[in-house]
């Protein structure tokens, strides 16, 4: 399937797979980063392991990927991605988060969920966030691929959920080297590890539209040298820059303070 193909069924079915985006030397050295990341956030006291966001210790979580190393740094802004970022949110998104998820034999299914039901309050009409998902490993089923509700990105409202939407999940197949691209609306949940010895390491890419807030405070997670080595771009797309919220303003053809008395009122 050409990416036309691929950006037709986002759409339609609110997810799709990119396969052979990163080599094998490309994708383990970001494996290898990402274990490193890992070391070294147990090093500062950042916790790895999330109980309550996940069911056990079998999870580790890895946070401020983009302050860790360059590596993730470059994988936010791949060229690929960013083209499927834009085809639901338009050129009009900020990066909202970038983490990882390394589920190790024993880990088990989190709560079901939609990523844009986490940062924005029903009803969900329209795309407003999308996660871009870097498998390190070959997933499948048995090692805990993410498990999603197909055409559940048309549900506008959590109460419309089927009430055996887990039992009607399906997960993901992608092999390492690979992304899943996946609209902020699907519900789904992480998959159980029911392997022996197979890891499954995701790292998540989050990014919505530009009048939402982000999850990661950027200004506030980045060091100086990191923000120093940023590209203009990366800077704009991380919402660093000093600008206004005015797209919205400037679609309608009124003027801002209007707008901000209108949706705050």
């Amino acid at each position: 399937m050409t990416h036309e193909d691929k950006k037709r069924q986002l759409l339609e079915e609110g997810c799709c797979v990119i396969p052979g985006v990163l080599t094998a030397a490309e994708t383990d050295r970001a494996r290898e980063r990402l274990w490193a990341a890992a070391k070294e956030s147990d090093r500062l006291g950042v916790p790895t392991r999330q109980i309550g966001l996940d069911p056990n210790e079998h999870n580790v979580r890895v946070f401020y990927l983009l302050e860790r190393d360059a590596v993730f740094r470059e994988l936010i802004q791949h060229p690929t991605a960013i083209e499927f970022v834009t085809t639901l949110l338009t050129s009009d998104f900020l990066i909202s988060n970038f983490t990882a998820n390394i589920a190790l034999p024993g880990s088990k299914s989190m709560e079901l969920h939609s990523d844009q039901g986490i940062v924005v309050p029903e009803p969900w009409f329209q795309p407003w966030s999308i996660n871009i998902i870097w498998c390190l490993n070959d997933v499948d089923e048995e090692n805990g691929a993410t498990r999603y509700l197909p055409g559940s990105h048309k549900i506008q409202r959590a109460a419309d959920l089927p009430p055996d939407a887990r039992a009607r999940m399906v997960p993901f197949k992608a092999s390492a080297g690979s992304f899943v691209v996946m609209d902020g609306r699907l519900w789904h949940t992480s998959g159980a590890n029911v392997s022996k010895d197979r890891e499954r390491a995701l790292l998540f890419g989050y990014y919505s539209r530009s009048f939402i807030r982000q999850q990661q405070n950027w200004n506030a997670s980045l060091s100086p040298e990191t923000v120093e080595a940023l590209s203009p771009q990366l800077r704009a797309w991380l919402g660093m820059e000093a600008r206004a919220n005015v797209k919205l303003a400037q679609r309608l053809r009124i003027h801002p303070v209007a707008t901000h008395t209108k949706l705050t009122s």
